[in-house]
């Protein structure tokens, strides 16, 4: 059993995103003492940016006609998607910044795409592998909120994840990580509280869940 684990956040010290996904591998962990976790951190570690340019144009092209940079690009790719195809169970942890889909996630996801063995004839070759997504947001965007629907990555997030990749996706979200820092939600302290021990409880079922579940 192996885990493939990328983090979005641009932040280590401090970063919720980063807290609560050590929930869900600690409790993966439990059952899993020694085995392989492999990490990716785009959000301290992005990808560069004319990477995705490079292995798109790379697929088009034959081996031997490729330019340097198209070989060099189509390799990230290759061992990009290889842990991805490696591994048994799958943790994504992604805040939510400027109200949209994050830059570091979305180029990580483009560039995977280009690995053409993450699509077969039967269908994606992740289909039925299990996975986790956590997703932070400063404030709250819930139904009847100021900020309804000003939420526009998470959406995104699972047409990949769930309908390009066809992972068994389980999603924990958590909301308020800003209030005791922006004083202008302080009124809001015991909820943002209480929705915090409810993702920390979900966090850790969902661990425990994506330990007892694998494809292959």
């Amino acid at each position: 059993m192996s885990l493939f684990r990328l983090d979005a956040s641009i932040r280590e010290e401090g970063s919720h995103s980063r807290a609560i996904a050590d929930i869900v591998e600690g409790a993966w962990r439990e059952n899993h003492p020694d085995a392989q976790i492999t990490r990716r951190s785009v959000g301290i570690n992005p990808l560069p940016s004319t990477l995705w340019a490079q292995a798109v144009t790379a697929s088009f092209v034959a081996e031997d006609d490729r330019s340097p940079e198209q070989r060099d690009a189509a390799a990230v790719a290759a061992s990009l998607g290889d842990e991805l195809l490696e591994a048994d169970a799958l943790l994504f942890a992604i805040p939510l910044y400027n109200f949209g889909v994050s830059q570091h996630f979305k180029a990580w996801v483009d560039v995977v795409l280009t690995d053409k063995r993450l699509t077969t004839p039967d269908g994606p070759a992740l289909a039925g592998r299990p996975a986790v997504l956590v997703v932070v947001r400063g404030g709250a965007y819930g139904a009847g909120t100021p900020r309804e629907g000003w939420d526009h990555a998470t959406g995104w997030y699972r047409r990949i994840l769930e309908d390009v990749w066809e992972l068994d996706l389980k999603v924990v979200e958590k909301e308020f990580t800003l209030v005791g820092v922006n004083p202008a939600l302080d009124e809001f302290k015991d909820l943002a509280a209480s929705m915090s021990r409810d993702a920390e409880a979900l966090a850790l079922e969902q661990g425990r869940h994506l330990a007892t579940v694998s494809t292959h």
